[in-house]
């Protein structure tokens, strides 16, 4: 009877252990769902949070591309009236020294809203991947020297000193010449608009071997430290308090961000408030296998990309 007894005992606390054991794993699962459907929760609450995050960036994009667009448009707008009442009034011979004024502004703002639209036209071809780059064995040095001497001009009217060095004369690598110009412009644009009169701008080519540094660096205002991880989105722009002759979208340095990564390359800036910013650009250093000639680095239209690339900054 006693050994019967014990039997029984051992059986009904095995059973409680199998029961205490599947209980256990029946929590455990319990538990795996409960945390999965958090999981999944929090990874809703974060999606929600980033989406209505980009929805408000490209809210304010839309909304300073409409300002950017309304700005040059009210001017010709106002200058086109402006000519017709002289016209109106036969007093067109007697405003001529005005006139020249007001068409100078005219082309100038044609020229901004000439470069808008190739921003968002291109920024959507980068998006949607029908922006093409045209490789040809070019020598960058020469290549951003040719650029450089072009603003020069500009530069000078602003009461700037724009200088050029490089560590080699010669580097032959595969790049869009008209591209690269477009970057460097951005740059040097950039750099006009937070710099004061008197200031220099410094533009650097220097052989890495494996890779060609392009840099543009002002000794300029500078940007905040905070603001160097998202000047090259999209839909950001630098604080336009920071300068006080600044225009523009924002979208630019995305661009120019966009052109440089389709070269193979990369893009980053260095910056610190009140002692200028660096912009800095690796480039890879290699040639188109059957490509025999270096092309012309003369590029096409280059007052024409100039006045547009530099029209958004304010003239004296």
């Amino acid at each position: 009877m006693v050994c019967a007894y014990d039997n029984r005992m051992i059986e009904e606390i095995v059973s409680a252990r199998n029961i205490i054991r599947e209980q256990n794993n029946e929590i455990e699962r319990l538990k795996e769902f409960i945390g999965k459907q958090d999981n999944k929760i929090a990874t809703e609450i974060k999606s929600n949070i980033i989406m209505k995050k980009a929805l408000k960036c490209q809210e304010e994009f839309i909304v300073n591309i409409s300002h950017e667009l309304k700005t040059p448009l009210n001017v010709l707008s106002a200058t086109v009236q402006l000519f017709s009442m002289y016209y109106d009034s036969g007093s067109l011979d007697k405003m001529k020294g005005s006139i020249v004024k007001y068409i100078k502004s005219m082309k100038q703002n044609c020229y901004r809203l000439s470069k808008l639209i190739n921003n968002i036209v291109d920024s959507s071809k980068i998006e949607t991947g029908f922006f093409e780059l045209h490789l040809s064995n070019n020598n960058i040095v020469e290549v951003v020297e040719d650029i450089v001497t072009s603003v020069t001009d500009f530069t000078d009217s602003k009461g700037l000193n724009i200088i050029f060095d490089t560590d080699t004369e010669e580097k032959i690598i595969a790049c869009d010449p008209e591209k690269i110009e477009r970057v460097v412009l951005n740059l040097i644009s950039n750099a006009i608009k937070f710099s004061d009169k008197g200031d220099e701008i410094f533009i650097d080519v220097k052989d890495k071997n494996e890779f060609i540094e392009m840099s543009v660096e002002d000794n300029g205002i500078g940007i905040e430290e905070k603001n160097l991880d998202t000047i090259f989105d999209r839909f950001k722009q630098v604080d336009k308090s920071l300068s006080r002759n600044t225009e523009g979208t924002g979208i630019g340095l995305s661009l120019v961000k966009s052109i440089v990564e389709l070269h193979g390359g990369c893009i980053y800036a260095e910056s610190e408030v009140g002692n200028g910013s660096k912009f800095i650009v690796n480039i890879p250093s290699r040639n188109i296998p059957h490509e025999k000639v270096i092309h012309s680095n003369k590029i096409s239209s280059k007052n024409g990309n100039i006045k547009v690339e530099l029209s958004d900054i304010h003239l004296s």
